[in-house]
């Protein structure tokens, strides 16, 4: 079966042929949400610049540009890669050259290029991935959309237009270089692909990720938002696609992929196959919302990939 990587670049394609226009939904504090084709972006925005969580797919990023300047006159400083799938990373070069580094970075021999283009941060392991080999039949990520500055350790922090950011590392969840970045001041979290309120969760096997990984980052999620009245508002969240959510939404979702594991995992016990999972739907009674049988990720796609990664523990 063709990786994620792929079937995701193809919907990103198709879908990009239909919607080439991006929106701009302000959030709260310093931040706006950014949606259009590819994954949604997060605009953090202040007198010392312009600060990105992800950049869409590479066909819109004259588009996003555009709309960075209805936003600030200030120059692009920072981009924040959530993971390595191109419909967060596809824009990466052309947003990155258009920007400047505050101090250092991009610096490749020759100190005179020091502060052209705004830094690429990402958890290592997107940098790995990224600049990896490639087959003969497949095209190399250029190197002005690779991260320049990388960080290993469970969390990074920064403090950038007046507010501390906190990006937090979520192993083996989507993929295995997640991060999920939270600006505290004005109390918004992006989650990249590990929340994604309109399907199944979407798990990468052949990039490190798990359905318990998927989990551990929700629950994440849920520690660190908290509800304004009748639990709606406060801690606002941009998923890595859909609309814009709060932590009630995460808790939902997080409750789904928990009983959705449970079963599985009792399945997994008592021996079942793959086929006779699939068979015993035991996503029936969420499948109205979250299910689908067309499209880059359907639900036995999602069925198979919870299988795999929790047969994997045994």
């Amino acid at each position: 079966m063709r990786s994620i990587f792929v079937l995701a670049a193809f919907a990103s394609a198709a879908v990009a042929q239909q919607n080439q226009e991006i929106h701009v939904l302000p959030v709260q504090g310093n931040v706006y949400m950014l949606v259009g084709d590819g994954g949604n972006i997060t605009v953090q925005v202040g007198k010392e610049g312009v600060l990105l969580v992800d950049t869409g797919v590479t066909q819109l990023s004259d588009q996003l540009l555009a709309q960075i300047r209805k936003l600030s006159d200030r120059p692009v400083r920072y981009i924040i890669n959530t993971h390595v799938h191109p419909d967060h990373t596809g824009g990466n070069e052309k947003v990155a050259k258009a920007g400047i580094t505050i101090t250092g970075g991009n610096v490749a021999g020759n100190i005179s290029d020091a502060g052209e283009g705004a830094a690429v941060l990402a958890y290592q392991k997107v940098l790995d991935r990224m600049s990896a080999p490639v087959a003969a039949n497949e095209t190399p990520i250029p190197f002005g959309a690779l991260p320049t500055d990388t960080y290993i350790t469970n969390e990074k922090p920064m403090y950038f237009n007046g507010e501390g950011i906190q990006i937090i590392h979520q192993p083996a969840a989507h993929t295995d270089g997640d991060s999920i970045v939270f600006f505290r001041k004005s109390d918004v979290v992006s989650t990249g692909d590990i929340f994604v309120p309109s399907s199944y969760p979407i798990i990468d096997l052949a990039r490190g990720g798990g359905i318990q990984g998927i989990i551990d980052g929700l629950n994440r999620l849920i520690e660190i938002t908290f509800p304004a009245d009748k639990q709606e508002g406060g801690t606002y969240v941009i998923p890595g696609h859909g609309r814009l959510c709060d932590q009630a939404d995460v808790v939902e979702y997080r409750d789904m992929a928990t009983i959705i594991r449970d079963r599985i995992q009792n399945m997994i016990r008592q021996g079942m196959t793959l086929e006779q999972v699939k068979a015993a739907k035991p996503t029936r009674d969420y499948d109205p919302q979250y299910g689908a049988t067309t499209g880059f990720w359907t639900t036995d796609m999602f069925v198979e990939a919870v299988y795999k990664s929790l047969s994997a523990k045994k």
